[in-house]
Parts: structure tokens; sequence; C-alpha cells
């Protein structure tokens, strides 16, 4: 079985900063079933459940950033355990540069919240964790389910197995 896996974070050192969210999206019956881990969820046995059958692994840049992140935090490493596909690098092989949203656009993959970047995720996690606000977690859940969903449209138009 195929498995998507995307995270936010409060910024960009395993040492310094924070797992917020993890989402998973596993393939089933042609729909991507998206499991978020956040707040009590956001652990370990949740992850390894929620890549219960999995096989293979697809993420975008997440050789470099999302897996070692993970492994920081969960002291698990996800590349011994499933077949990883990282696919940024089969992107930089046809020419397409930049972040996930820069080749997103260059394919034409649509987006509902365009204006949200990895900046953005961590100040609405904030805004959620200091001022409670229901919304900013909810934009944010959004947000990570949006990029789970698209790393299976962007496989799928790269024609990555």
């Amino acid at each position: 079985m195929r498995a998507y896996i995307d995270i936010e974070t409060t910024g960009l050192s395993r040492q310094y900063h924070n797992l917020t969210v993890i989402g998973v999206g596993t393939e089933n019956n042609g729909f991507i079933e998206v499991v978020q881990l956040f707040d009590s969820t956001l652990n370990k046995k949740a992850l390894l459940k929620s890549l219960d059958g999995v096989t293979d692994l697809y993420s975008y840049n997440g050789a470099r950033f999302d897996l070692p992140f993970i492994h920081a935090k969960f002291n698990v490493n996800l590349t011994s355990l499933y077949k990883h596909n990282d696919l940024m690098f089969t992107c930089w092989k046809k020419n397409l540069k930049g972040g996930m949203k820069s080749v997103e656009q260059q394919l034409g993959i649509k987006r509902k919240l365009k204006d949200i970047d990895g900046f953005m995720a961590i100040r609405l996690y904030w805004d959620y964790v200091n001022n409670c606000n229901e919304q900013s977690l909810q934009t944010l859940l959004e947000y990570n389910k949006e990029d789970v969903v698209n790393l299976h449209v962007l496989r799928m138009m790269l024609g990555v197995r």
C-alpha cells in the first residue's frame, strides 16, 4: 500500500523546534484517506499505526526534512521500515525546480489555500496555542491535508510508481 507523508513544525531545526502536525495519506480504492496527528495523538505509536500495511512512502523533500525530523523526535527511521520515494528528486530530473508549491504551479495543480506557506503554518500553530484559536488549527490542518493529497496528485502526474 502507498502512503504520503508531510509534516508541520515550529521551525527548521530538528534540535530546537518541534513537530506540530504529521499528515499521512493512504491510498484506498483510488481515494486518499488522510490521518493527521497533532496534540495528544502526535507520537511514535500513532504514527506507526497510521502507516500500518504501508510498503511505499512518498514525500516532497522528505529525505532531507520530514523523515530526519521524525527520526530526531520519535527515534524511528522510516526509511528503514518503508520504501521511500522523495518526489522532489524526480521533479529535479524533469527540470521542475523549487518547493512543492512552485512545482504545483508549474504543473497546474490547484490549491484552495493559496496564501499559506510553511512560515504561515508556524504562525497558525502559535495562534492556536497562544490564543486558543480553533480556526487557526483548522486552517493549519487543512493546509497539511492539502499537501498530503497533492503529493498523490504530483506522483500521478510525474508517472512515479
